[in-house]
């Protein structure tokens, strides 16, 4: 882990803490004055993110990921943790007819959302489709089984999964503080456990094309956003999303340019964000038929 201090800066009534994770800036908001509770509580908020990070990413060549993306359709072995994120894929997968597919990465093969003119063509996205689909995939015995070209991509989870365990893991060690985790703009508070009592938090939502177009005030819950904003093509005035559809291989059409979703979980919330951007212009029907607070941008 990384025993350096993270950064600290005190305001009025409570301590933000910073750090880097996931390529995404990070912090951990802490109610109170003490400065030295506020240091102890981030490094546990980063060094859980770090964690995760490290054994999730399907940037490194070092980690379970890798692992079963180059095990050829050979059996690979996983713990708990991994188990129970796969329990929660295969939920997603069969509530959303489809939709939300974590064996969709491999597109990105095809797609680079780098915010140039670079579209694939047709037939390169055809070419990945047999390599998309998590019926495919075998559970069987404490191990994992993916076919040959194949792969797992948990970055639709990932970083929400992480806002959840930093949270629980710096609310444990604090039991009685108001606190924060924010990822990237994916967050989740403690408040519930405080009531009324909890500390009121200004969260803005961020437009798509900067500033913010809304500003918040929470006490409890998880905040997720999905959008386009940093990754996209745009080609002869025609902007590309980076949320496929898995069932065709291409971005999903009349999408909302961000969709940012209030839940009992960050990672409930981002999971419904998602899903109603794969919805396309479908989007505010399917957010309204799941009860949950949300707000739209197109």
């Amino acid at each position: 882990m990384n025993n350096s201090a993270p950064a600290i800066t005190r305001h009025e009534g409570w301590h933000a803490g910073r750090f880097t994770a996931m390529a995404s800036p990070c912090e951990l908001l802490v109610a109170g004055d003490d400065a030295s509770l506020a240091v102890h509580l981030t490094a546990i908020a980063r060094d859980e993110a770090l964690r995760i990070e490290r054994k999730f990413s399907r940037y490194r060549d070092d980690n379970i990921v890798a692992a079963i993306n180059r095990s050829a359709g050979q059996p690979v072995a996983i713990d708990d943790e991994v188990s129970r994120l796969l329990d929660y894929a295969d939920t997603c997968f069969r509530l959303s007819g489809g939709l939300f597919d974590i064996t969709s990465g491999v597109l990105r093969r095809a797609w680079k959302f780098d915010g140039s003119d670079r579209v694939p063509s047709p037939t390169q996205v055809e070419a990945l489709l047999p390599y998309v689909g998590w019926e495919k995939v075998r559970r069987e015995d404490g191990q994992v089984i993916v076919p040959p070209g194949m792969e797992l991509d948990f970055g639709g989870i990932g970083k929400e999964y992480a806002v959840d365990s930093a949270l629980r893991l710096a609310s444990a060690a604090a039991e009685d503080v108001s606190l924060l985790v924010n990822f990237g703009g994916d967050l989740a508070t403690n408040g519930a456990r405080f009531g009324e009592a909890a500390r009121e938090w200004r969260v803005g939502i961020e437009a798509p094309d900067g500033g913010v177009a809304r500003l918040l005030r929470i006490r409890a819950g998880a905040l997720a956003t999905s959008g386009d904003a940093r990754r996209f093509l745009l080609k002869d005035g025609v902007r590309y999303g980076h949320i496929l559809d898995p069932r065709n291989g291409w971005p999903v059409r009349d999408a909302p340019r961000s969709v940012t979703v209030i839940a009992g979980t960050c990672l409930e919330a981002g999971t419904l964000s998602t899903l109603a951007i794969l919805q396309g212009h479908d989007a505010e029907a399917f957010l309204a038929s799941q009860g949950v607070e949300h707000w739209i941008l197109r």
